[in-house]
């Protein structure tokens, strides 16, 4: 008896990761017993990672739309329209599991995979990100886990020849046993030439192009499914291998081949590999699907069709061609020196039918393998029941600093805060020669052979997710919006990655219901739709000492455009004389101490040890209201340099645009506040702005018109000091600086 042709025991149904309920629905749909291989094609399209069983409900309350998207949710990554006859193609999905597993190959694969979502769209990719969360740096894993991301990142994006131009990394205990790893890819396509997924047209070839098929990645879809037991390491034949040469040749025959008119549709494989985008193709064509499985190009010697059909095996794709073009879309591939097979044709059954050795293997029925996947609502707590859970209550006394110039040291050499330079320098950003800006705000990249410029940025809080999801889900958003505008970019469509926990403890389901209220609802009031995204679930860990749940973290990815790239500011400070001024909504009638908020601030559990208080509130007319002059400032070419307000306030942003432009401040506090407010608060929609002498008379006047959008709050502009000098709060750059560079260099050098 072959491996295939094995009796499905309950035993190997529970393997398959399928509770005793989906297997009935398995019964029901198929109309008899399943044999291993349509078993195994059921559980990886039916896992939480192929089928977002337990997040769809909830994931259709987004707002997807607006007049400049082309493609929402549903293709292999979201397109907007940029002008010009151009499109930006882009999408954010993450590589959690296999990246704890095995770090470099997991954290490059992950590239790989985004970079062939956004090519096999018809888009060359002219960027990418990465948002990056990690254990504490003195857990005995964590330092090998993050050399081996940020190396296999680095590894695949500079080998493949795309720029990674920026991103965030972050350190937080609850990742001790559970990193994550997400990975952003933007492109640009011509906005009439987008290709589809949708297989059509009956006896249409399908294609198989890239790479031969291993036993690598086999049930990758279904581990990224579940929780981590203490067995991690017994997992790592599940992580897939890459190899960027070949990523690099794939993108050059597809383009190639996009140029002519032989492709009615095209999907890469990526979770679930063979299974899931043919099945992906037929069910959006309304289609069948024949394969004869010998003709899949293998790696290794007697492969099953169990395993051709579940391998993850990187750098693959599939395609329906035009009869008639096989011939010239072979001599494409083969001059490429990659594998070109014809492995079956589109029918109109509306089953998936393999074949092998001359036996149908499989005849499963597209309905319920696709459409009719479990759908959950799972129970969740509401807003007050999860406050009471997780024991978030007003901070009942704020300490004050004795000294915010040494609370400044101390965040600059926090994890947190620290410089990330040990990790650009690893990045190559300059290939393609088209990179403006990294390391500030939001990366920026010219769209070739223009004047226009993507702005890109990644952002989440986790912390204040935890402590708020609905206003934590508001301020992710909002955050993102801050560092597009704070470069000048005029912010059009969002990407996702929702990293949760277990969804059936209700109190984690609550996090990812009610982060996705917020977020909707900041989307909606800043026009600034969801077009693409990912969900991870089950991210806790049981594995070498760490927690269980991770911190709730839906990491956004946003992108804006800049219509003219000369206008593009930076953060850092220009030149000497320059007025510092801090715009914030509570200075619109006069300062508001309550607006500033300590609580779950960098400062107060860096400095004080304290993880307390609640998380600060957004007000996202405020948001729109800020950002908005904030861009008409920066397209009058009024302001020298700009920076958001995040993590560890107003001292932060002030030493990081110091740092950046080799330029101290004379600075000075509101008595209005405390010191530990006024330096270390962590409020929304403000941010730092200067502005030369010569341009403060159009300053002034475009201040005292406001924004230009009814529903937007006003916001005010406080002059808080001067360019100049080599000190801030009473430190010298040269000390700042010292703190700044100390983390990464003193932990990988020890």
């Amino acid at each position: 008896m072959t491996q295939d042709a094995r009796e499905i025991t309950p035993e190997i149904v529970e393997q398959h990761g399928l509770s005793p309920e989906e297997y009935e629905r398995v019964l029901a749909g198929l109309g008899r017993e399943p044999n291993l291989v349509e078993l195994g094609i059921f559980s990886v399209m039916w896992s939480e990672h192929c089928s977002y069983k337990s997040s769809r409900l909830h994931l259709k309350k987004l707002p997807t739309e607006a007049p400049w998207v082309i493609c929402g949710p549903g293709e292999n990554a979201g397109v907007i329209d940029i002008g010009d006859g151009q499109a930006a193609i882009f999408k954010m999905e993450s590589h959690n599991h296999p990246s704890y597993i095995e770090p470099y190959q997991g954290a490059a694969t992950g590239v790989g995979g985004i970079l062939r979502d956004v090519f096999t769209m018809g888009a060359r990719p002219v960027a990418n990100m990465n948002a990056l969360r990690f254990g504490r740096p003195d857990h005995p894993k964590m330092k090998h886990l993050v050399q081996g991301v940020v190396a296999g990142i680095g590894g695949y994006g500079n080998c493949v020849g795309v720029p990674t131009v920026g991103g965030e990394t972050n350190f937080h205990e609850a990742y001790d046993g559970n990193i994550l790893v997400n990975a952003m890819t933007v492109g640009i396509a011509d906005a009439d030439k987008i290709f589809y997924s949708a297989a059509t047209g009956v006896g249409n070839p399908i294609v198989y192009v890239g790479s031969k098929t291993g036993r690598d990645g086999i049930h990758g879809a279904t581990m990224a499914s579940a929780d981590f037991e203490e067995d991690a390491e017994a997992k790592r034949p599940t992580v897939q291998v890459g190899d960027p040469f070949t990523e690099k040749l794939l993108i050059e025959a597809c383009l190639e081949l996009m140029a002519t008119d032989a492709i009615v549709a095209i999907q890469d494989m990526g979770a679930a590999g063979l299974t899931s985008s043919s099945v992906e193709m037929a069910t959006n064509g309304k289609a069948g699907i024949r394969l004869d499985m010998n003709k899949v190009p293998c790696r290794e010697e007697g492969m099953t069709p169990y395993e051709m059909m579940l391998s993850e095996s990187q750098e693959r794709m599939l395609m329906v061609l035009k009869p008639g073009k096989e011939a010239m879309a072979q001599a494409i591939f083969e001059k490429w020196e990659l594998d070109f097979a014809v492995i079956g044709e589109v029918t109109d059954t509306q089953h998936m039918v393999l074949e092998f050795d001359g036996e149908v293997v499989c005849d499963i029925p597209l309905g319920p393998l696709a459409a009719d996947a479990p759908e959950y609502d799972r129970p969740y707590l509401s807003k007050e029941e999860y406050t009471a859970w997780a024991g978030i209550a007003p901070m009942r006394d704020v300490p004050e600093t004795e000294n915010p110039g040494a609370d400044l040291l101390a965040l600059l050499a926090s994890p947190n805060l620290s410089s990330r330079r040990w990790i650009a320098e690893q990045y190559d950003s300059q290939v393609m020669a088209d990179t403006l800006q990294t390391g500030g705000d939001a990366a920026v990249v010219r769209v070739h052979g223009t004047g226009k410029a993507l702005a890109i940025s990644t952002d989440c809080t986790p912390r204040y997710v935890h402590a708020d999801p609905y206003e934590g889900g508001k301020q992710a958003i909002a955050e993102a919006y801050r560092n597009l505008c704070a470069v000048g970019a005029r912010p059009l469509a969002v990407t996702n990655c929702l990293n949760f926990a277990n969804p059936q403890r209700p109190e984690i389901m609550s996090q990812f219901v009610h982060a996705l209220e917020g977020m909707g609802e900041a989307c909606r009031t800043l026009d600034f739709p969801i077009v693409s995204g990912n969900v991870s679930l089950y991210n806790e860990s049981k594995a070498t000492g760490g927690g269980s749940a991770i911190l709730p973290t839906p990491a956004i990815g946003g992108v804006g455009i800049i219509e003219d790239a000369s206008t593009m500011v930076t953060s850092a400070f220009k030149k000497e004389g320059d007025a510092i001024y801090l715009i914030a909504p509570e200075f619109w009638a006069k300062p508001d101490p309550t607006r500033s908020h300590l609580g779950k601030s960098l400062w107060l559990k860096t400095v004080h040890g304290r993880d307390e208080g609640r998380a600060p509130p957004v007000s996202l007319e405020a948001e729109r209201g800020a950002g908005q002059i904030v861009r008409k400032l920066i397209g009058e070419r009024l302001l020298s340099a700009v920076h958001d307000l995040s993590d560890g306030g107003l001292a932060i942003a002030l030493a990081e645009m110091a740092l950046s432009g080799g330029i101290g401040a004379e600075v000075s506090a509101n008595d209005d506040y405390s010191r530990a407010q006024w330096w270390f608060g962590e409020d929304q929609a403000r941010y730092v702005i200067t502005v030369a002498p010569e341009n403060a008379e159009a300053f002034n006047r475009i201040v005292a018109e406001g924004p230009d959008i009814p529903e937007a709050e006003m916001v005010g502009f406080h002059r808080i000091g001067t360019v100049g000098g080599d000190s801030l709060l009473g430190v010298s750059l040269c000390e700042l600086g010292e703190a700044h560079e100390s983390f990464f260099r003193d932990w990988m050098e020890g």
